[in-house]
Parts: structure tokens; C-alpha cells; sequence
């Protein structure tokens, strides 16, 4: 058996279980399963018989295969000719471990982790901060997160209803939440705080009602100010609103992104990279398509960049935009 007729099959179960290798090689087409198969058994027979180790509990954490030294034969024909017959070999090496033994055990899979990382969160604790401060203790912590989503979802779907606007940008950048013991203090950064206000000076409180009727706050009090942004199209969240009324309009993609730009480019920015995903301008295959302009550093720890990812459903189905906007270098 050649190395890598055995490697095609050792590449679908490294990192499994025991349990679940086995139903694997029964199940698969090729002639190197039955040979991995009582490897793999017989490995699992020797832990459970000399060391007392639970089968449930094997885990493949290393399978490699080297290549072994070519077998030669000679096949005899007619008129005392022969031929030569080349059989390739090769070493098997299976290594278990028990995961009931260690408690951070470490399973090498064969899929490659992914490289990205959200710019937000990998310069969190350096240049930025927090859009959530309070203090909860373990078994609260699930509690006050999905508070504080119920929180921003309630915010956001008062200012589209009640939203003076034909684009149908929120101009929303973001929502920061601070708690105390008796204490929410809700703080809406927004690009175009007018629409939402003009008209109807007690809107702000009526939004307080309605996320204390949401919520059910008895004995916290609830504080909501407004901020307004000095320019609104230097944020990731609202140029992403701004693309996605576009695109429900059926304006071309390349059309709406390079609009996006020139909106940047009057912030004083020094880059931007736009990306759509899905079934762009309806075409039956989806694909890809990005435009970058200027700088955009995202390995760069101590570079500025707001980012944000934005679902915008159309006739077609769901598209996905994802902007990246360098602000300034620290």
C-alpha cells in the first residue's frame, strides 16, 4: 500500500474519537481502511488490556504515515520473459490518548485554523475600549449579556420605526451600556440625532419607557443620552447602513461602494477596504467582491481601525458587508 492511498484515509480521522474512526473506516470506499482499521482496533485493545484505559475516551491525536521501502517481483510471461512489479510500502504510526486524564487536552485536527481575527477585539485593552462596563459574577454573566443585547436590539428597532429618513439609515455607530447597582446609564452615539428628535421633544423619554417596559426594571432607574457624531461617514456602522439601503434600492454594488468612499473621503480618514458577500446583483452563484482605498493596516496593534459586519436581506437572499475604516495611528 502506497503512502499516500494510506494518507488520503489517516487525514479524515486524525483528531477524532475512537468510536467515531471506527464507523468512519467501515464506512469509507478505499482499500487503506481495513488495514488502518486493525491498527487503530488493536491500539485501543492494548491501552484498554494494559493500562486500564476507557475506550470512550480515546481520541487520535496523532496519525502519520512514512513512506517503506519498495517491494520488487517478477512476474513470469510467455517465452521465458518476465516483468517487474513495484510495491510500494509503508509505516503507520497511530497515537490515543485518553481526554478523562488531562484536563486541557490538546486534539490536533487535520483542518487548518483560520488566520482572521475581529479588529476590534485584537487591539481591545491597548487603543481600544469596552462598549460594556459592569461587573457580574460567573453564573450572572450570560444574564447580563443577553440584557445587554435586548437592550441595544429595543434601542434600534424604536429609532428605524420612528426614523425621519427615506434611506433608511438608523445612523446608529454604537450603543454603550454602563451599570451600576441601581444605576443603567444607555449611551447611543448617532450621526444624525436631529431626525430622530425634531418633531417630538419627548422622544427620549418615551424611548426609556419602552426599554423599561421591555425589560421590566422595578428598582433600577434607567438614563439614555443622545451624542452626536461631528461626522457621521467616518463609522463603519453607518456607511454599512448606507450600502445596505443601496443595494435594497438595486443600485449597483460598485456603485454604492465607490458613493461610500467619496462619503469617507470628506471625514478625514486614511483608508477604508469595503467587502460584500452573497449573490451580488442577483447572479445565481455567490461570490466575493471587495474595494480597498488608501491604508489599511490590520496587523498594525497601535493603527486605529473601526470595523463592523452588517447583514442586509434583499429579493435575492442575504448579503453580508463587512467595512474596515483606519482612522488614525497612536
Amino acid at each position: 500500500m502506497s503512502a499516500h492511498k494510506a494518507r488520503r484515509v489517516l487525514d479524515q480521522i486524525r483528531g477524532r474519537s475512537y468510536q467515531e474512526t471506527l464507523m468512519i473506516l467501515e464506512l469509507m470506499p478505499y482499500r487503506a481502511c481495513y488495514p488502518i482499521f486493525k491498527v487503530i482496533y488493536s491500539a485501543a485493545a492494548n491501552a484498554k488490556h494494559n493500562m486500564g484505559l476507557n475506550e470512550e475516551y480515546l481520541v487520535i491525536i496523532k496519525a502519520t504515515v512514512d513512506e517503506g521501502t519498495t517491494v520488487k517481483k517478477l512476474k513470469p510471461r510467455a517465452r521465458g520473459r518476465s516483468y517487474t512489479i513495484k510495491r510500494p510500502t509503508c509505516h503507520i504510526t497511530i497515537v490515543l490518548k485518553d481526554i478523562s486524564l488531562y484536563e486541557e487536552s490538546v486534539v490536533e485536527n487535520s483542518i487548518g485554523m483560520g488566520q482572521k481575527i475581529n479588529p476590534l477585539g485584537f487591539r481591545l485593552g491597548t487603543i481600544q475600549g469596552h462598549h460594556s462596563l459592569w461587573f457580574a459574577q460567573p453564573k450572572n454573566y450570560s444574564k447580563g449579556l443577553q440584557e445587554d443585547q435586548k437592550i441595544r436590539e429595543c434601542i434600534k428597532n424604536y429609532v428605524q420605526k420612528n426614523m425621519r429618513i427615506s434611506s433608511g439609515v438608523e445612523g446608529i455607530a454604537r450603543i454603550e451600556i454602563q451599570k451600576r447597582i441601581d444605576l443603567i446609564q444607555i449611551i447611543i452615539h448617532m450621526g444624525f440625532p436631529k431626525l430622530l428628535v425634531e418633531g417630538k421633544p419627548r422622544r427620549i423619554e418615551e424611548l426609556q419607557m419602552n426599554v423599561q417596559k421591555e425589560l421590566n426594571y422595578v428598582n433600577r432607574k434607567l438614563n439614555i443620552t443622545i451624542t452626536r457624531i461631528t461626522k457621521p461617514y467616518g463609522h463603519p456602522n453607518i456607511l454599512a447602513e448606507f450600502i445596505a439601503g443601496q443595494l435594497r434600492n438595486r443600485v449597483s454594488f460598485r456603485k454604492a461602494i465607490k458613493k461610500a468612499i467619496e462619503l469617507t473621503e470628506q471625514a478625514d480618514t486614511k483608508g477604508i477596504q469595503v467587502q460584500i458577500a452573497g449573490r451580488i446583483d442577483g447572479k445565481e452563484i455567490a461570490r466575493v467582491e471587495w474595494i480597498r482605498e488608501g491604508r489599511v493596516p490590520l496587523q498594525t496593534i497601535r493603527a486605529k481601525i473601526d470595523y463592523c459586519s452588517y447583514r442586509v436581506r434583499t429579493i435575492y437572499g442575504v448579503l453580508g458587508i463587512k467595512i474596515w475604516i483606519f482612522v488614525d495611528e497612536e
